[in-house]
């Protein structure tokens, strides 16, 4: 009976070490790069003026901006292509002068979903009253089939660079056991390549260069070495 139960302990000691033990696994990142040429931009405009009375200028200033924001719903834009990002008075000391003055702004965010509409809204904005042109950014409208696109390039990556380093051992890989992605706070992130190719005014000049956008993916996967 004792050799039975000695035998017993044994074997359950063995199954225990060698659950226990952890399996050989090779490690790997992979990555996704997808190229996109842009079909649509954000234009972010302010509306800026100075002066001495503070209300008598934001009463100005809120005129301009009224005109801004009727001349970009004429030109075909929607209202939830279009946001007030922010709205400022502030107050200035002028040192040399000793006299304090007045500064308003506002700063309006507008999505173009039809590049062809891109050169005509900028005459027009400037046409309406705005003087500051913060930022244009460029994007895809595809940009979440993209992402998709470029995550399953990156696990193709993985999965190849594994292959390349145990063929050389003259062993091979097993399932995945764990897939994490390296992203960002926003995921796969575009980026600018090249600008080659331009959309161009009513008179034939070149006036933005669209480029292609570089969208990427990158995960670490850790697979199971045979």
């Amino acid at each position: 009976m004792k050799t039975v139960n000695t035998l017993l302990i044994l074997l359950f000691s063995t199954m225990m070490i060698a659950q226990n033990t952890p399996q050989p696994t090779i490690d790997v990142t992979g990555e996704g790069i997808v190229y996109v040429v842009p079909d649509e931009a954000t234009i972010n405009v302010r509306v800026e003026n100075e002066g001495q009375e503070p209300k008598q200028l934001k009463n100005e200033n809120d005129a301009i901006v009224s005109e801004v924001l009727s001349t970009i719903k004429q030109m075909g834009i929607k209202d939830k292509d279009m946001q007030t990002e922010y709205v400022q008075l502030s107050k200035n000391f002028d040192y040399n002068t000793k006299t304090y003055s007045y500064k308003a702004n506002q700063s309006i965010s507008i999505k173009v979903r039809d590049l062809k509409k891109y050169e005509p809204l900028m005459n027009a904005l400037l046409e309406s009253g705005i003087n500051r042109i913060d930022n244009v950014s460029f994007s895809s409208s595809k940009s979440e089939a993209l992402e998709s696109q470029a995550r399953k390039k990156a696990i193709e990556n993985a999965k190849m660079k594994a292959e390349e380093y145990v063929g050389a051992l003259n062993q091979s890989i097993g399932k995945a056991i764990s897939i994490s992605e390296q992203r960002s706070s926003n995921g796969p992130q575009p980026v600018y390549r090249t600008m080659a190719k331009a959309s161009s005014a009513s008179d034939g000049r070149e006036t933005i260069a669209l480029g292609e956008i570089e969208i990427k993916a990158n995960v670490n996967v850790s697979f199971l070495l045979n």
